[in-house]
């Protein structure tokens, strides 16, 4: 992520759902490898999972308890850890079905903040220094999870209301993301004064498969320049490699991002975004994190092939780390994941 030249590539991967795993354990992947993380040190993977993360409760803080409302037969509803009343199915890993968020008002918005946001609790942070040695101690290196400014909101709203409110309440809006920029500045600065930090971490999903979910003028005036002091901060304590989690089709984001001190996009949904469109108009001013197109990995091994083989340009070229572009779907057998797996370490 340095432009240098390494002895070798990250050999990392998002993860997997849930179904996923378990279709896996009928296709020779053993009965006890059960989470993202059992997965990830069963295949000797350097996953998002496994990678040294600092442990520190950066969004809602005490989180909600999650309770269950009502049970059907193919779904329950349920009150979810941010507050949302939600229908969610009993048979597959899927976004919820929302009927109610649980911020909808000021009133909740103070109830939040008064209540769960309160970015001073020293209880919010763990042994950060236990977490820094045992990740080097094992090789890996070490990341903060920065913070979320509109993907929180968007959580905690939903997107029509989050929209709504842009427009016509945006002074209510820029109060919530300040509140959440100055929990990230405060909680950067508690945890980093004594620990070494190889990256910084963002989850900030404002796309979908055909752009933003806001315009990019009110995402200018509004986002960035809250980031940019995030950022600022970051590098002031030697942290310079700033990637950024954000589905879907990304490219009107990319220059602010870029503008605001972000410097990487993960995990690049091969169908919606290109990371060859975004290696040539962004050069080395972009970090690449993702890319791999999963439903190559459904079509088979020829299809395999193909992939991994196009993106060997961009391995080489460096500033990229090639993962699968999302969570692996349980369409993928284990058969094609270690094939993949195996044509993709003869690249790095």
């Amino acid at each position: 992520m340095h432009w240098q030249k390494p002895d070798r590539v990250p050999d990392m991967e998002f993860g997997y759902w849930d179904e996923t795993i378990a279709a896996w354990h009928g296709q020779g992947l053993p009965d006890h490898v059960r989470t993202n993380e059992d997965v990830e040190r069963y295949l000797g993977l350097e996953g998002v999972s496994t990678i040294g993360r600092l442990p520190i409760a950066e969004w809602l803080f005490p989180p909600f308890e999650i309770e269950v409302i009502e049970k059907r037969d193919k779904y329950k509803i349920i009150r979810d850890a941010e507050g949302n009343l939600c229908k969610v199915s009993d048979r597959i890993t899927s976004i919820p079905q929302y009927l109610e968020h649980g911020l909808a008002t000021r009133a909740d918005w103070e109830r939040y903040k008064a209540e769960r946001l309160d970015f001073a609790r020293a209880d919010r942070i763990g042994d950060v220094k236990g977490a820094v040695d045992e990740a080097h101690a094992a090789g890996l290196p070490v990341r903060i999870d920065a913070g979320s400014l509109y993907g929180l909101l968007r959580n905690w709203m939903g997107v029509e209301n989050l929209s709504v409110a842009l427009l016509n309440e945006r002074e209510w809006v820029e109060e919530m993301v300040e509140h959440l920029t100055e929990g990230a500045l405060t909680m950067i600065d508690t945890t980093l004064a004594d620990a070494t930090v190889d990256v910084a971490w963002w989850w900030e999903d404002m796309c979908y498969n055909m752009g933003p979910l806001l315009s990019p003028r009110l995402f200018e005036e509004i986002f960035v320049p809250r980031y940019r002091r995030i950022t600022a901060a970051l590098a002031a304590h030697g942290v310079d490699v700033n990637v950024l989690d954000c589905d879907g089709c990304i490219y009107e984001l990319v220059p602010g991002w870029i503008e605001a001190g972000i410097t990487g996009m993960f995990p690049i949904e091969k169908i919606h975004t290109d990371p060859f469109r975004l290696r040539d108009e962004y050069g080395d001013s972009v970090l690449l994190v993702g890319g791999v197109d999963k439903f190559a990995l459904v079509r088979g091994k020829e299809a395999i092939d193909r992939e991994v083989d196009a993106l060997g340009p961009l391995i080489d070229r460096g500033g990229y780390i090639p993962t699968v572009d999302h969570r692996v779907p349980a369409d993928v057998s284990f058969e094609n994941y270690l094939y993949y797996l195996k044509r993709k370490r003869q690249l790095l």
